[in-house]
């Protein structure tokens, strides 16, 4: 499972990064490739007494499809892009990709066939990853992760299914290119083998979680005409945009590309020799280097980074639709993966939905990893955070978007709050959300100014006189005054529930880039900036008559400060440091309980 390794020294990380969840699907009624039934499936809000099977690892839908499966088949695709130019496998010839593929048998459908009728032809659903015989079973066995749910639940409804390993895994040859323009060759590569054999009828459908719910933006990013829909779950936007905020560094970041995944092209024999490839090579300088500087090397005339960002190429290349899925206490892939993509989508033009729980690194359906959650890391959510109705809704979503079969699906994001409750929003973050603006100096502060290695201190915020529901991306201004041994600092501020220290949200800056985005300045021994701090994507509740308290240190989670910041920090105390929330006004009645789950305590009396 992708990027489990982020609070671990590199050797412990990849260990950590194989132990994946597990999968699953199942269901009642019959229905044919042929039948449109109308919107068989309830608007969300009214699914609450549907019943759903619960003694597999992952989610069924609720009623079976007629056709059963056939057996499955290995494919080598070979990719003509990769030459002599990216080194590896177009230096030794023949790069290719390896899948396996899951078909259903429908009566009078013969596959191998070269002439196929057109009521024949069926779309795909792909899941591609680099973990197929690295840490997971190979790309023809399904997959616990999520490969044995698609097959089991899709494929009788007459959708094939493809498992698909990336450069440099599996049986895949080349390089492990780390989300490059290699191994987005070789994605487009697959999708296009796909979408054009005469069985399939020419649409095809990405979808995966971690580093497989990154290859959906990747694929994206490729502009495939035969690419219709994505279903990115906890995937990168791109890899720099994920470890680097404000020119913060996660403890993974530099090592990313060789220290962790380099070792699954490396298995001690002569196709090692393909690793030598150009991005491969760049890896070993690109991390440590954006680990000084905090950007992503643009300026030096490095374009590794920049080949590694997907939306900006997406949002430009891709014709299809998207499902974002993202868990609100994933400090993995952290939520600003998904926010604010998810209206840049819309305001593209894209059909957008998303689904947004208070889940960690994980699957909606997962009990297992749902119900291990801590407190203020999703634990009060539970088990109000399982979906199983998943199935479901990925099964109307892939028969509107691969086989226009059915009502569309409607375009809105099930969003979900620290204490469990489900509610429907038009975008997310909300469009009505308004700014509630508190002075620093209205709160009581405790502690040194001086924030070092080993001081922290805190500000206590007056109480609410009602129930705040702070949504979004709150901020935090913050003046500050740098070292006088060193030309940057390092901000972490953490925000928890006043009454009994409940984690509410974090935020991280190096304050290089003070202002925020990705361009950082020199900053002067002593300088004095303002900091502004912007928080990770967050949906909480805090309750009337309680309040927040923020607490400031050098650096918290996984963060790393840069070699240039690493001295003691002096903050203001007085009004022009200033916090931001971004609330909205909703109560029980806009909430909807979710299938098979007990009515909301907070909401009884």
């Amino acid at each position: 499972m992708l990027f489990n390794v982020k609070r671990v020294n590199a050797i412990l990380l990849v260990l950590a990064f194989f132990s994946a969840p597990l999968a699953g699907c199942f269901g009642s009624e019959g229905d044919t490739l042929e039948e449109n039934q109308g919107h068989w499936l309830p608007p969300v809000e009214d699914r609450h007494g549907m019943e759903y099977r619960t003694d597999d690892v992952f989610s069924r839908v609720s009623r079976n499809g007629t056709y059963e499966t056939d057996f499955v088949r290995s494919i080598y695709v070979e990719i003509p892009e990769i030459d002599a130019s990216d080194g590896g496998a177009g230096v030794t010839g023949g790069a290719e990709v390896h899948l396996g593929l899951w078909m259903p048998l429908i009566e009078g459908c013969e596959w191998d066939s070269e002439t196929i009728p057109d009521e024949c032809k069926i779309p795909v659903i792909t899941e591609i990853g680099p973990y197929y015989d690295d840490g997971d079973v190979d790309a023809l066995t399904p997959a616990d992760r999520l490969g044995r749910f698609l097959i089991e639940n899709f494929v009788q409804h007459g959708f094939a299914v493809a498992q698909v390993s990336v450069f440099g895994t599996g049986e895949s040859n080349h390089c492990m290119d780390l989300m490059g323009h290699d191994e987005q060759s070789g994605i487009k590569g697959a999708i296009d083998w796909l979408g054009t054999q005469a069985w399939s009828n020419g649409r095809v459908a990405a979808i995966g979680k971690s580093y497989d719910g990154s290859t959906p933006w990747n694929a994206a990013a490729s502009g495939s005409e035969y690419l219709t829909t994505i279903v990115p779950m906890s995937g990168l936007i791109g890899v720099h945009d994920l470890m680097w905020r404000n020119g913060s560094m996660e403890a993974r970041g530099a090592i990313m590309h060789n220290g962790v995944y380099g070792s699954f092209g490396l298995d001690g024999d002569s196709g090692d020799i393909e690793n030598a490839c150009e991005g491969y090579l760049e890896g070993y300088y690109a991390g440590p280097a954006a680990y000084m500087t905090g950007d992503n090397l643009g300026w030096v005339g490095s374009d590794y980074w920049e080949e590694r960002h997907f939306l900006t190429r997406a949002l430009e290349m891709y014709g299809g639709s998207i499902y974002i899925i993202h868990g609100l206490q994933d400090w993995n892939v952290d939520p600003h993966m998904a926010f604010p993509t998810h209206q840049m989508a819309i305001d593209a033009g894209f059909d957008v939905k998303g689904l947004y729980g208070q889940w960690a690194h994980d699957y909606p359906d997962r009990d297992d990893g749902h119900s291990s959650l801590s407190s203020g890391r999703g634990g009060e959510a539970y088990p109000y955070t399982l979906r199983w109705d998943w199935g479901d809704d990925l099964l109307e979503w892939f028969d509107f978007y691969l086989r226009d079969v059915g009502p569309q699906p409607r375009l809105i994001a099930e969003v979900q709050d620290n204490m469990g409750g489900w509610r429907v929003e038009a975008t997310y973050p909300p469009e009505d959300v308004e700014w509630l603006m508190i002075g620093m100096d209205e709160c009581d502060y405790f502690g040194s100014a001086v924030i070092g290695s080993s001081t922290q201190s805190h500000f206590s915020c007056p109480e609410f006189e009602e129930d705040t529901r702070i949504v979004g991306t709150p901020t935090f201004h913050i003046e500050a005054q740098i070292s006088l041994f060193s030309t940057s600092g390092h901000l972490f501020v953490e925000m928890q529930r006043s009454s009994d220290g409940l984690h509410l949200g974090h935020a991280v800056m190096d304050l290089r880039f003070h202002s925020g985005g990705k361009e950082g300045e020199i900053l002067a021994p002593g300088s004095t900036v303002i900091a502004k701090m912007e928080f990770f994507g967050m949906d909480v509740v805090v309750p009337a008559g309680d309040g927040i308290s923020l607490f400031l240190s050098q650096t918290g989670e996984d963060y790393v400060p840069s070699p240039v910041s690493m001295q003691a920090v002096t903050v203001s105390t007085d009004a022009a440091s200033t916090l931001g929330l971004s609330i909205v006004d909703r109560s029980c009645e806009d909430l909807f309980l979710p299938p098979m789950a007990e009515s909301y305590p907070f909401c009884e009396n």
